[in-house]
């Protein structure tokens, strides 16, 4: 099998996924929830989509797959992964999201659900194993009843905690392209009060990752949002789980950044982040902050671990901005059900709330927080030697990793919770890791000041690809 699970889901090509995979995939999921007796004979799954090319077919697939295995699958049409999530945890059933996330357009993916919220990388090893039980590579077509309405259900538990129309004041751009939240984006927008200018609606795919915005979408956010006077924009990945933000200046906020405005606004008492995310976030939290690998099963992990510790009012959030909330959060005194998967909708209303219930600009609210510059890119499509080549460089012993990097300073501390972070002498911190979804390279930076940063990523990325040389 070509598609394999990631750091959030099962990822692959899309025409790796139509041969078969896919259906064997969810069969093995369904063979798993019906051992475990999380679903019976008869049972109703939910199933969803994105606005990639290749998701109709392959969501008719999950439905046929459901159904060979017994089990009803609900349509509920294309909705946003968080929203698709929240709706089987209210209804306590398991759901499968058909989305690729942001990954490019010839990619595509699945990410399933348990009646409590995301699967565990236990459930992904039990999942792949019953994958492979799976005979004959194709299941007949089956109906599957529809489940209208989930998207309006999923904003009223944001919504009913923001009354007033507290956004009335501003004006917002809503960069559509073809994020499947972006009619709900600005909704949501709306009924808080916002003046919503809609951008860039595209028919075809469009890959926002929105750890690495590309140069040419970045100025063109910058030249909307001076065009039409913008107090921010926003938007969102493919499936709606990773949030975009830009300033009144049309500067891109990184994610870690919502998050950490995000938890702050929620009154958060803990926050669960991997090791990737801005190390000034534990002198501007000022409370427990618990470090994890990257991928939002082990942020999962990581709260339901500090929940066990005694420890409460849990969020968490990822270097990508998308934020996940445990149990005992109020905002306004109205109580947030826990969300424990990525989402977009919640930062992005918190970050703009925040900035107007205190009369700042969205860039004041970042100047406010004084952490450390940061950069980070990702180095995408390369040949499976060539990575290889790569990721043998940075698995070296700690005199090797000194080496390595020796061009852009002395290695002071190297951590390898999740690929490599080091430490330099003068506080830089650089981390490279292996994407879990594609054959790239991410690569984080942090300095002193937003120029160092960008130097210092660009020094990296040229390390980096040194073993080019070697293989090309």
């Amino acid at each position: 099998m070509s598609a394999k699970f990631g750091t959030s889901g099962l990822r692959g090509l899309a025409s790796g996924l139509t041969d078969g995979t896919a259906a064997r995939f969810v069969r093995g999921f369904a063979r798993h929830i019906l051992g475990q007796t999380l679903a019976t004979a008869g049972s109703n799954i939910l199933v969803a989509s994105d606005l990639r090319q290749s998701s109709p077919l392959i969501r008719s697939q999950v439905i046929a797959a459901l159904a060979a295995e017994n089990l009803k699958a609900l349509d509920c049409g294309l909705l946003p992964t968080p929203a698709l999530a929240a709706a089987a945890i209210t209804r306590g059933l398991p759901a499968i999201m058909v989305t690729g996330s942001h990954i490019p357009a010839e990619r595509n993916g699945l990410k399933f659900y348990l009646p409590g919220g995301e699967i565990s990388k236990l459930d992904e090893t039990a999942i792949a194993y019953h994958a492979g039980t799976v005979t004959g590579s194709s299941c007949a077509p089956a109906e599957a009843a529809p489940l209208a309405g989930l998207g309006m259900e999923f904003l009223e538990r944001i919504l009913r905690c923001l009354p007033g129309q507290p956004l009335r004041q501003l004006r917002l751009g809503v960069f559509e392209h073809s994020t499947v939240a972006r009619d709900l984006l600005g909704f949501m927008l709306e009924r808080l009060g916002a003046h919503v200018v809609r951008l860039g609606r595209t028919a075809t795919f469009v890959a926002l990752d929105t750890e690495a915005v590309e140069p040419e979408t970045a100025t063109t956010i910058h030249e909307w949002t001076k065009a039409h006077a913008l107090d921010a924009l926003v938007s969102a990945d493919g499936d709606g789980d990773r949030p975009l933000i830009a300033d009144e200046q049309g500067h891109l906020l990184k994610g870690d950044v919502i998050g950490l405005l995000t938890a702050q606004f929620l009154g958060a008492e803990t926050l669960v982040t991997p090791v990737t995310s801005n190390s000034g976030i534990e002198r501007c939290f000022a409370r427990p902050v618990l470090r994890t690998r990257v991928g939002s099963p082990y942020v999962i992990a990581g709260m339901d671990a500090a929940r066990q510790s005694g420890l409460t009012g849990i969020a968490g959030f990822e270097a990508n901005g998308g934020v996940l909330v445990g149990d005992g959060m109020h905002v306004a005194g109205v109580a947030l059900s826990a969300l424990p998967t990525r989402d977009c909708f919640l930062p992005i209303a918190a970050v703009l709330c925040l900035a107007a219930g205190g009369r700042k600009t969205v860039s004041e609210l970042v100047m406010g927080l004084d952490l450390p510059a940061t950069a980070s890119s990702k180095l995408e499509d390369l040949p499976p030697r060539t990575l290889a080549t790569v990721l043998g460089y940075l698995n070296q012993d700690d005199a090797g990793i000194a080496a390595f990097l020796q061009p852009v300073g002395r290695v002071t501390a190297i951590d390898r919770t999740d690929g490599l972070r080091v430490t330099l002498n003068n506080g830089s911190v650089v981390a490279l890791r292996p994407s879990g979804n594609e054959p790239a390279l991410r690569c984080y930076v942090e300095a002193a000041s937003e120029e160092a940063a960008r130097q210092l990523l660009a020094d990296v990325e040229r390390l980096a690809l040194h073993p080019l040389l070697e293989v090309s």
